[in-house]
């Protein structure tokens, strides 16, 4: 099942690089939507027990114990739904926009996606760490020439500077994997299965030079402070499509990595790097949602919400505690969700307007009500509103970070207000005030734009009434992981004759 999931897109990719012109978006979206009945099948098969299941395990290079193998838990099932979600609604929202011949015409735009795609599904699926390896740096083929091939002037320079930041954190994370082979070898066959690993006995000093090196790549895949900088040049060059492809699939290869293989292989020196990690996230969450107040640029400006998001994925993380953990794999569900829908409208608006400056735009909400409404919804999802999902994973993750210490908390909750701030004003400035002559002709959205907007809202305000599926996917593994890092939640207890006592007291 995960084998045809992974490679269905993947073939797919080089039947649309060589079908005619004609027929590649149609055929690149038939095979996103088969891709995605897949993933759904794998999901009705998977039981909310948890452990990993669907495995698959072959011998590849058995001189250095590596194995093609493949298996899901609650994580990896959430992000390999959200990928298959996520990309048909791209082809549709990119549908016409994809055809400008500057690009490399829709052809190329469909083949690199759904490449991204299969890659994509293989990081979330592979339980071998030299398999995990090689597909990590293998979704930068398609995701630079995507950066490179389409989007606006600059896009090149964009490219190569996210580039060169992906390569750089590859290159550490290889020297980490060539240190575990020494280790695994050292204490008998040498093996790479994940299974394995994690009940390696490493050392102190040698568990924590490796935890860094997969920590320092997956900090900046995520991305994290001070590894960040090219994620806002990629958001604002890149098409808005790409833009939904890299900062909701890509980057959360990142997050999965540190709760896979950071906590999972290095549960000591996850620990002992705490301190460090919570302020670096703390950093991101307040230095990514200052300088997004600032921007001017709309898509520069959703891009830098994310370090701040994802400065609050990685605390939650590292609070090492299930309401922290469990929050933060829904909020790499929710976040995907929402940026995502953000950044299609915006892509719409960008459409329609002919600019992304948001001085320059003002007026939209009389003359477009329905993108200005979808906008709305996608930007109060941004912030946290209740009754929307990403509320729910944003109070998990603030409880957990109340729970590690109270002024990591008071730090952390910052970033509701400024998110309400850099959210409201940009909805202000681009949809409310005087509609300008040149803007009173903007067309509002049609059937298929709102059709590839519509299940991301529909998510959101599902699982913000109704988390329970996933968490239902998400508490199993995630109490599997903390009993192996060994560390046990202690939740506040109730004594029912205190609670009878209180009632009387209150009738």
């Amino acid at each position: 099942m995960l084998s045809i999931l992974i490679w269905l897109p993947i073939v797919g990719a080089l039947v649309v690089a060589f079908a005619p012109r004609a027929l590649s978006k149609t055929i690149g979206l038939g095979v996103a939507l088969v891709t995605l009945a897949l993933g759904v099948v794998a999901a009705l098969q998977y039981d909310t027990d948890g452990g990993r299941q669907l495995v698959e395990e072959r011998e590849w290079i058995e001189a250095f114990g590596v194995h093609y193998a493949l298996g899901l838990d609650g994580l990896g099932l959430l992000m390999v739904l959200l990928t298959v979600l996520l990309v048909p609604l791209v082809l549709g929202a990119e549908w016409f926009k994809a055809d400008d011949p500057d690009g490399g015409g829709a052809r190329a735009f469909v083949a690199w996606t759904l490449a991204l795609e299969g890659l994509s599904l293989a990081v979330f699926c592979a339980t071998d760490v030299f398999l995990f390896y090689v597909v990590f740096e293998a979704t930068l083929i398609p995701a630079y020439f995507l950066v490179g091939g389409f989007g606006r002037a600059g896009r090149g320079a964009a490219a190569l500077k996210f580039l060169m930041f992906q390569l750089a954190g590859g290159l550490i994370l290889l020297a980490s994997v060539i240190g575990l082979y020494v280790v695994s070898a050292q204490q008998g066959e040498p093996s790479y299965l994940l299974s394995d690993l994690e009940k390696l006995d490493i050392g102190t000093e040698a568990g924590r030079w490796l935890f860094f090196g997969f920590f320092i790549a997956f900090a900046i895949k995520a991305p994290l402070f001070p590894v960040h900088t090219w994620l806002a040049d990629t958001t604002e060059k890149a098409t808005p499509g790409t833009g939904v492809l890299l900062v909701c699939i890509l980057d959360k290869i990142g997050t999965f990595g540190m709760l896979r293989f950071c906590l999972g292989i290095f549960p000591e020196a996850s620990q002992w790097a705490t301190p460090l990690v919570v302020t670096l996230a703390l950093i991101s969450v307040v230095y990514g949602a200052l300088i997004a107040i600032g921007q001017d640029d709309i898509f520069r400006l959703i891009g830098l919400t994310s370090l701040s998001h994802f400065g609050l994925i990685t605390l939650g993380i590292f609070t090492m505690s299930t309401q922290g953990a469990s929050g933060s794999i829904l909020y790499m569900v929710n976040h995907g969700l929402g940026t995502a829908a953000l950044f299609l409208v915006a892509g719409y608006l960008y459409d329609r307007r002919g600019t992304s400056l948001i001085s320059e735009m003002g007026g939209v909400e009389k003359v477009a009500p329905v993108l200005a409404g979808l906008f709305l919804v996608a930007g109060l999802a941004t912030l946290g509103l209740p009754g929307l999902s990403p509320f729910v994973s944003e109070f998990l993750v603030l409880l957990a970070a109340f729970g590690y210490a109270w002024y990591v908390g008071a730090i952390a909750i910052t970033a509701v207000v400024l998110a309400a701030i850099y959210v409201l004003w940009m909805y202000q400035r681009t949809m409310t005030g005087p509609t300008p002559p040149e803007v009173a002709d903007t067309k509002d959205l049609g059937l298929r734009e709102i059709a590839a907007v519509a299940p991301l809202v529909a998510a959101l305000v599902f699982f913000g009434f109704y988390p329970a599926p996933l968490l239902d996917a998400a508490n199993p593994m995630v109490g599997d992981l903390l009993e192996h890092v060994g560390v046990h939640d202690h939740p506040p207890t109730v004594d029912p004759t205190t609670v009878q006592h209180d009632v009387e007291e209150a009738h």
